[in-house]
């Protein structure tokens, strides 16, 4: 994307954000990788907070929030969890799963599209007000990456 266009595209945005009364766009319409922008920030944060009683050093929480939260660790708790979801959920992790999107080298092509999968069924449960749901899933998540940190083997 040239610098202008997205220079272009970011004022359009921020002029969005600041127009009072503007709601949020039909989910239906919201293409999978911006549900999964929103779930990884949902996901982010509820994991910093969920470990703040682990430590007082910023560095021991971020270290261990950024492995819960990476491709792998997430993609672990989307096959542990397969079978569990809703049709209509089953719809939203298929979009975030199928999503075009650039593959990170922490992460193989299908642990990040499951990753991506997953933080899309979390934005989506965020933008359809489906709460219980939500941390539900988040709190399922959690304990299973959390069981396979502690059980993980250093080399």
């Amino acid at each position: 994307m040239k610098f202008l266009h997205y220079e272009l595209i970011k004022q359009q945005a921020l002029a969005a954000c600041a127009a009072e009364g503007r709601p949020y766009p039909d989910v239906k319409e919201l293409g999978p990788i911006l549900l999964a922008l929103i779930g990884d920030g949902v996901f982010s944060l509820y994991v910093r907070l969920r470990l703040l009683p682990a430590s007082s050093q910023v560095r021991v929480v971020h270290t261990l929030a950024a492995k819960i939260v990476s491709a792998r660790m997430q993609a672990y708790a989307m096959q542990s969890l397969a079978g569990n979801f809703t049709s209509e959920e089953e719809a939203v992790i298929r979009r975030g799963r199928n999503a075009h999107s650039l593959t990170p080298k922490s992460a193989s092509v299908a642990e990040y599209h499951l990753a991506t999968a997953m933080e899309a069924l979390l934005g989506w449960l965020l933008l359809t007000d489906q709460f219980t749901r939500l941390d539900e899933l988040m709190e399922k998540i959690f304990k299973i990456i959390a069981q396979e940190m502690a059980g993980a083997k250093k080399v």
